[in-house]
């Protein structure tokens, strides 16, 4: 420090001298100058104000009116901000237009989305905000309504200097000039990419010099912002998995060092007359806004929640009477989705037609040509698949199996705005393996490596039709399927009428009950009696209710009536614990519509090797069908142990009858562990055909049946499960039990015990797997036990449970004790070699486990 301070005095000295003898050697040049008083100092310049209009846009300017009318001046992009539009509300959304080849993200895809604000700043500036709804207050001029503003500040984007200000012929201003261009050939994460995105793709750091603005377009209600960004990135290495990931198989990135992406911002305002919310319901599956009001009057703060769908008004006050009295009439402006050029032509009509299929539910709610599909117009300048005024179902080229229904809306009220649908191209791989696998014992069509293309286009109108039905506020009904009863699943008249499940919302795919005997030919979804009602319920128009309360009491009574049908009930898609709540199952008792499943698998098996079979290529496409196979049978297991510490969670409010939670009956929990003892845990050696295996697998299929073994016992003893069964036991004693389930299983998975026959492989394994688990539950520490709010039927609350201070261990020590003494006698009889040594292997282990000593 010493040193430094020594340094700098040097350093000082040496400054001196050098302005001393620059100053003796100009001594003679320079005429003494006179002083310059404190009233003579220069003043900084002053800052520049707004020039005339005209002298801002000049002639040179081309400029395209709109939303906001844009100016284009050489390189810049000047925007001309209506003075109508400050302190409105705009929608911002961003969309990749081009993106780079294997990164698992594609054109169409939507990147960001903002509301933004601008508004008046000091010293002729524009500020532009973003805006977050997290809480408001509806009484404006309250103290109350202060202290929401006070706690709800919007970050500041942008800070705009006033470049020159419009008058209209009054001399009132009307719009202010300024430049966005360093905004939009910027970085700025409203309009690009957010940093979860960029972590996602390896990006480092925006590359300022390889990026710019391509075009930008104004329209009456919006304006689309096209740009080119480029980052530098070092990419993760190429898996081998070819199934891109997103920022996992990146080439580009992997080749140059960089990634540059084209994205399309569209800016819309939002209605400056909003929408009236109506109210979330839990007995209807919409999905939901929410944010949090305080009211001058309440006594606590409140969560305002609300359905998200579109607008659908009548045309005029004539219309509307004629709905009230029963006609049905088009509404003021229908939902129409676009379909993207870039889909195969062959496919364009089924894609159309499943989105018209929603017609009929619409007409439940009283509106005719509500809803259409349009083909995607030629050679139209004025439209762009990324505007955000047209609602699109984009098609990707990409290998992932799947498609995806999103929705843009207002977040002040749950209008929506648009949508643009994702679909990818390997969905048809999908459909066509999840088709044969269930339906093909049935259905001589699905038995083909390659489907006709009418069975296809049949199978993407289904998917079409879902994936719509997203985009119309509707949430997944998981629910739907349990309203079918078993048998009627295999009643030809009734699946003609109803289909098997009443909802398409529902991951009901195929009817995999219907067996070949039985003729029916109805075995995919379509638009159901739930569908209708949900439709009915977000879309009818109440042209008497002059709020949202007056709405929601309307729409209750409607709700309580509906109710009375097991077919309209919603069932959400997150219920950790109600087996009537689950994908790709079907029917009201899992297990019986299971062991249906598990009849047609055994059909199909034997006969993949037939259908699968073209000459010249390997048994790739055979190993893909097998893995669909077992998936399939892996499927039924996880429907049937669902019920095994199961809780029924029926929506009610408090002018409904019953409560909404109820245990599962004992009886069926019993029949659970019966079927998984009979159909998984005695051997399905049915799953091993060596005709099969023996062209994709080196292995024989011990290993793998092991593992579903295992993967099941875990799920069936896991943590919560217990928890559930100790609380549903603690009210009524005759309801199942923890150490009743235990007996249940070592009883099936111990039988050969009893009848003194061999052990073989499988059972070998399976037993040991058997002792280890409940060895670990002498000390099975916390579990992780989760609920879905009461009144919201989604997200999760939690809690921690120790379940070392539970009956848990202790059962676990009995069931072990019982175990040993029954082994222990097995292994004095045993008389085949291997099982008499598995069985005093067996004492050993559980000795060691009771006293580890």
């Amino acid at each position: 420090m010493v040193q430094l301070k020594s340094s700098l005095i040097v350093v000082s000295l040496l400054v001196c001298f050098s302005q001393g003898a620059i100053s003796q050697t100009k001594k003679k040049k320079d005429a003494v100058k006179p002083a310059i008083t404190a009233s003579e100092t220069p003043k900084p310049e002053a800052k520049k104000g707004p020039k005339p209009y005209n002298k801002v846009i000049d002639t040179t300017a081309v400029t395209q009116k709109g939303l906001i009318d844009i100016h284009k001046m050489d390189a810049k992009y000047l925007f001309e901000i209506p003075a109508n539009l400050l302190d409105t509300e705009i929608m911002t959304i961003t969309r990749f237009s081009k993106t780079p080849a294997g990164g698992g993200i594609f054109g169409g895809e939507e990147v960001n989305r903002q509301v933004i604000q601008f508004e008046k700043g000091l010293n002729n500036t524009l500020l532009l905000r973003s805006i977050s709804y997290v809480i408001m207050s509806p009484d404006g001029d309250k103290p109350l309504a202060q202290a929401v503003k006070n706690s709800s500040a919007n970050p500041i984007i942008g800070n705009y200097d006033i470049l020159a200000i419009k008058k209209d012929k009054d001399g009132k201003e009307s719009g202010y000039v300024i430049d966005m261009t360093p905004t939009f050939d910027g970085d700025v994460q409203t309009f690009s990419l957010d940093p979860v995105k960029k972590q996602t793709l390896s990006i480092q750091a925006f590359q300022k010099e390889k990026s710019f603005i391509q075009k930008i377009s104004s329209f009456p209600i919006n304006t689309e912002i096209r740009t080119v960004k480029t980052y530098s990135t070092v990419p993760a290495l190429i898996s081998l998995n070819p199934t891109p990931r997103i920022g996992t198989n990146l080439p580009a990135g992997l080749d140059s060092g960089f990634l540059t992406v084209e994205l399309n911002t569209s800016m819309i305002a939002l209605p400056k007359n909003p929408m009236r919310k109506r109210t979330f319901d839990a007995r209807v599956g919409y999905f939901a806004n929410q944010y949090g009001v305080f009211e001058e009057e309440s006594h606590k703060s409140d969560t305002e929640v609300f359905a998200v769908r579109w607008r659908l008004e009548p045309k005029s006050k004539e219309d509307a009477a004629k709905q009230k009295r029963g006609e049905l009439i088009e509404p003021a402006k229908p939902i129409v989705y676009y379909i993207d050029p870039a889909t195969p032509d062959k496919w364009k009509k089924y894609i159309k037609q499943g989105i018209d299929d929603w017609q009929v539910a619409f007409e439940n709610a009283g509106w005719k040509n509500a809803i259409r599909g349009e083909y995607w117009p030629e050679n139209d300048p004025t439209m762009s698949l990324e505007d955000a005024r047209f609602s699109v179902l984009r098609y990707f080229a990409a290998e992932i199996q799947n498609a995806y229904g999103p929705n843009v809306h207002d977040p002040r009220t749950g209008e929506i705005l648009e949508s643009h649908i994702g679909w990818y191209h390997n969905i048809m791989s999908l459909l066509r393996n999840w088709y044969l696998i269930q339906t093909a014992a049935v259905d001589p069509e699905a038995r083909k490596k390659q489907f006709d293309d009418n069975l296809m286009g049949e199978l993407i109108r289904f998917v079409s039709s879902h994936e719509v039905g997203h985009t119309l506020g509707l949430r997944h009904n998981m629910g739907a399927s349990s309203a079918t009863p078993v048998e009627k699943l295999r009643d030809a008249a009734f699946q003609e009428k109803n289909g098997h499940t009443s909802s398409i919302m529902d991951y009901a795919r195929f009817n995999y009950v219907a067996q070949p005997e039985d003729g029916v030919k109805h075995l995919f979804p379509k638009i159901g009696d739930y569908d209708k009602w949900a439709i009915k319920w977000g879309y009818s128009y109440f042209e008497d209710a002059k709020t949202d309360k007056e709405e929601k009491a309307i729409l209750n009574e409607m709700t309580k009536e509906a109710y009375k049908n097991r077919r309209l009930w919603f069932g959400t898609e997150s219920s950790p614990y109600d087996p009537r709540y689950q994908t790709e199952d079907i029917g009201d008792n899992a297990m019986k519509a299971s062991a249906y499943g598990i009849k047609n698998l055994k059909r199909i098996l034997p006969n993949l090797l037939k259908w699968s079979a073209e000459k010249g290529e390997s048994y790739a496409e055979l190993d893909e069908l097998y893995s669909a196979l077992t998936g399939q049978f892996r499927r039924y297991l996880g429907h049937v142990t669902k019920n095994v510490g199961g809780i029924y969670d029926t929506p009610k409010t408090y002018d409904m009858g019953g409560n909404q939670f109820e245990v599962v009956p004992r009886s069926i929990q019993k029949e659970a562990v019966s079927f998984l003892n009979t159909q998984l845990f005695a051997t399905p050696k049915w799953l091993m055909d060596q005709n099969v295996l023996a062209k994709i697998n080196p292995d024989n299929g011990v290993e793998a049946i092991k593992a579903m073994q295992e993967s099941t016992l875990s799920n069936l003893l896991a943590g919560d499960r217990m928890v559930r069964l100790f609380e549903g036991s603690s009210i009524n004693k005759n309801n199942y039990t923890v150490d009743e389930l235990m007996t249940d299983v070592r009883n099936g998975i111990f039988a050969e015990l009893k009848t003194n026959k061999p052990i073989d492989i499988y059972r070998r394994n399976l037993q040991k797997v058997f002792v280890d688990k409940v060895t670990g539950l002498l000390n099975p520490g916390n579990a992780t036990v989760r609920s879905v709010p009461v009144g919201v039927t989604y997200g999760f609350n939690t809690r921690t449970v120790n379940l070392n201070q539970t009956d848990l261990p202790s059962i676990a020590r009995g069931q072990l004790v019982s175990l040993k003494s029954n082994v222990k006698a097995a292994a004095a009889r045993a008389t085949d070699r291997l099982s008499k040594l598995h069985l005093l292997d067996l004492v050993a282990r559980i000795d060691k486990a009771l006293d580890p000593k």
